[in-house]
């Protein structure tokens, strides 16, 4: 009954956890309860198709035909045809019964479906890591339609730290603080600059090293050093080296250590064990 479509799935019990359930942890998708006897079924499933091949994967159609499979009808409650659900992460959403317009039936999808500026964010996200300068392409073009969307202003502010362009990512951030606050998010990012920052004036691991060996006993050399390696990501010998200072030191350098180690921790993330352990050992030495 269903066209020849990529996006379009005849389901069956044995399919359902994998066509339907899974499949709707990262894509919306429409189950569509119907019966070759169903005349209503019949009028209905070409728009369904229609709408699923037009739409090109922003969601998925599931077909399930009653007869053969009432198991998956009982166990949603079906009790006339056509019956169709939304069936967004694991859970349905939202459901209609009988025959609707194509019009009536885009106006149902638009409520679950993402936005042009949201599909473009997902995109954005997908090339965050391999390709930044391609996420930042898109992130600014959902923007330009969602202009006021600071999530969004989050994001490209992310992927231009990691193309080293500390200067439009702080202006990003700076325009953000001026609400009165930050995201946590947001301070990761901030905290993760200002890191960096640190880092490119002491010129690297190699010649923050040199700097601080040249001289032991300055104590703000070897938080650069620190900060040179978190930069690199080697956190551990970075939060080392400030545990080191906060431990020994009672004075400005005491508080600097500090505050470097507090945005590593930022850097990192609560859930990380780094942040964990440093955490703990942070709190002893101060307390």
């Amino acid at each position: 009954m269903s066209a020849a479509s990529p996006y379009i799935l005849n389901v069956t019990m044995a399919t359902f956890q994998t066509d339907v359930a899974q499949k709707s942890m990262e894509t919306p998708v429409v189950i569509d309860f119907w019966a070759p006897w169903c005349n209503p079924c019949l009028q209905l499933a070409p728009i369904l198709e229609k709408l699923a091949v037009e739409f090109a994967g922003k969601f998925l159609l599931a077909k399930v035909n009653s007869d053969e499979e009432p198991q998956i009808a009982q166990a949603f409650g079906v009790q006339s045809l056509p019956t169709v659900f939304a069936f967004v992460e694991g859970q349905p959403i939202d459901q209609f019964v009988g025959v609707l317009s194509e019009e009536q039936i885009r106006k149902w999808l638009a409520a679950f479906l993402p936005s042009p500026a949201q599909q473009l964010a997902r995109d954005a996200m997908a090339l965050a890591e391999t390709d930044p300068k391609g996420a930042e392409a898109k992130f600014r073009e959902a923007l330009s339609l969602a202009p006021d969307e600071d999530a969004l202003k989050i994001c490209l502010a992310s992927v231009l730290l990691k193309q080293g362009r500390f200067d439009e990512c702080g202006s990003i951030l700076e325009a953000l603080a001026a609400r009165g606050f930050l995201e946590p998010d947001a301070e990761r990012i901030k905290s993760e600059l200002e890191v960096r920052l640190a880092a490119a004036e002491s010129g690297g691991v190699e010649e923050a090293r040199k700097a601080a060996d040249a001289e032991p006993t300055n104590l703000l050399l070897r938080i650069r050093l620190a900060d040179a390696y978190a930069a690199a990501s080697q956190h551990r010998k970075a939060l080392e080296i400030c545990l080191e200072i906060v431990q020994q030191d009672f004075g400005d350098a005491r508080n600097e250590a500090k505050t470097t180690m507090v945005k590593i921790f930022d850097m990192l993330g609560p859930a990380s064990e780094l942040t964990g352990e440093f955490r703990r050992k942070l709190a002893t030495a101060l307390y």
